[in-house]
């Protein structure tokens, strides 16, 4: 029955363990403030699972997400005969990251730079909107870790009965079911550590290469270190990991100001808490019921009704368990809810709530995000296809040969982006009579061959007679040219004698 079911509340009822010398309730927050310290041995949270909006915003966001990291190194991506043809590739030997039709050289690398720098602000903008919504659905520690509880759930039950499981001696049934879990979050473990490792190689490649036990050694030890990180954090350290080892609860402290969405308990309308039978409420309590649901679904294992707290991951799931208890005794939803502190405080002094999404912090957040993004977009645009470095000698400064001119010698290194061959005639200009000579049998200054996607690097020595020369140091341009159209220039310096 609905109502005995609430109002005895039955998950209160187990105990599960010891917290600072207080014995607990299975449904008592872990985390409460009298009992909090600065670090402390854990205390295994039994999450129950719960339906209701928010669990299926985490369940589609959790598949998404794992979809994409899962199977992106399997898209394909045509970009020619002489590139590789995976979308999202990070090629270390070719020194190249290629994310469908971008192509990224290591002298670009700003862009990765204006890339890491639009997520920051992004997370500082979605922080300043709606809390730690990243933690509570996309975070992988959050994602993973819901993950291993769901097969936590299949093979021991829900929350009551794995609490009556770990209570039980051991015996077969304990065995199986505790190895089945074992044995499913090992592979999901080793599965993440070899989805990484295919965004670094050819995927098709390297699956047969490690099936077939071929793969690079550092293939193995990169899936092997993953796998024993995603086992620990996402089947044993969960919580831990959130309020002891990441940083962003406490970043984001700075982040949130009173019309940033949180979750919120309504004080003023839940108390004094009571258990009630459904359709009765005696005029002397308020709409909690005391069943602790919210505690019980809770992933940190903290009691929203304390207030803010460090812990909070901004989930929803105690939303959703308070409605479902309310739409059971007949009272109005949302005790719990996505409210900001400001529309608190307005409540209690008879205002109407309302959203100010438009802030200074926003509107100076959204503004980066604008600016970073478009000289990022600007620079792809217009970046070219051909790149020019010109390196000169530093020993010997300059050479003076047997009829009396002077040599420089210069390093040029040419860049071609396009995924075909080009020839390019080198020229220098700056220096009237220079003659241009290239080190290697067969080349010349009007040839320089260089391969499709590919750097080429030439030994290119500048002679000039020295009566040409007015100064010790002379300003002089190289240009390549493309036979078939393209140049661009790079400015050096020619040395003489005084």
């Amino acid at each position: 029955m609905v109502e005995q079911a609430v109002a005895e509340a039955p998950d209160t009822g187990v105990k599960s363990g010891h917290h600072g010398g207080v014995e607990r309730s299975d449904a008592e927050a872990v985390n409460k403030k009298e009992t909090r310290s600065l670090y402390q041995k854990r205390i295994k949270i039994y999450p129950k699972m719960v339906k209701g909006a928010f669990r299926r915003w985490k369940w589609v966001i959790m598949a998404l997400t794992l979809g994409v990291y899962y199977l992106t190194p399997w898209i394909r991506w045509d970009r020619g005969a002489n590139a590789p043809d995976q979308a999202v590739l990070i090629d270390f030997p070719g020194r190249r990251f290629y994310f469908f039709f971008i192509e990224i050289w290591p002298q670009e690398v700003y862009y990765l730079t204006g890339l890491l720098i639009l997520a920051a602000i992004g997370l500082f903008l979605i922080t300043s909107l709606a809390g730690r919504v990243w933690c509570g659905y996309t975070c992988p520690q959050t994602v993973w870790t819901d993950l291993f509880i769901a097969v936590e759930k299949i093979f021991q039950g829900d929350r009551a009965a794995r609490i009556r499981l770990d209570k039980a001696p051991w015996g077969a049934t304990k065995i199986f079911r505790k190895a089945g879990t074992q044995v499913a979050w090992v592979i999901i473990a080793i599965c993440t550590g070899g989805a990484w490792v295919f965004y670094f190689a050819d995927a098709p490649a390297l699956m047969g290469d490690l099936l077939a036990f071929q793969a690079p050694p550092v293939s193995y030890i990169t899936i092997g270190v993953l796998a024993f990180t995603t086992y620990l954090l996402g089947g044993f350290a969960r919580e831990q990991v959130c309020t002891y080892m990441c940083p962003w609860p406490r970043i984001q402290g700075g982040l949130l100001d009173e019309e940033s969405l949180v979750i919120t308990y309504n004080e003023d309308r839940g108390e004094p808490r009571g258990a009630r039978k459904k359709d009765t409420h005696p005029d002397n309590l308020g709409d909690c019921v005391a069943c602790n649901q919210c505690v019980a679904v809770c992933p940190m294992g903290i009691d929203i009704r304390d207030g803010q707290q460090l812990e909070c991951i901004t989930c929803g799931l105690c939303i959703d368990a308070c409605n479902t208890v309310m739409d059971k005794v007949g009272l109005p939803r949302n005790l719990i809810e996505y409210s900001t502190l400001a529309n608190v405080e307005r409540v209690r002094a008879g205002e109407k709530p309302r959203l100010r999404l438009i802030r200074p912090r926003t509107l100076v957040y959204s503004g980066l995000i604008v600016l970073v993004g478009v000289i990022m977009l600007f620079s792809l645009i217009t970046r070219a296809d051909l790149d020019l470095s010109i390196l000169r000698d530093r020993n010997p400064l300059f050479v003076t040969l047997s009829d009396g001119s002077i040599r420089n010698g210069y390093t040029v290194k040419i860049i071609n982006k396009q995924h075909r061959e080009r020839t390019f005639r080198l020229e220098i200009e700056g220096l009237p009579g220079a003659a241009l000579a290239v080190v290697g049998s067969g080349v010349t200054a009007e040839a320089l061959v260089v391969g499709p996607d590919n750097l080429a690097s030439y030994r290119v020595f500048a002679t000039v007679p020295q009566a040409a020369l007015q100064d010790s140091a002379t300003d002089v341009r190289f240009r390549i040219v493309d036979r078939e159209g393209g140049e661009t220039t790079n400015n050096s310096v020619f040395r003489g004698p005084q």
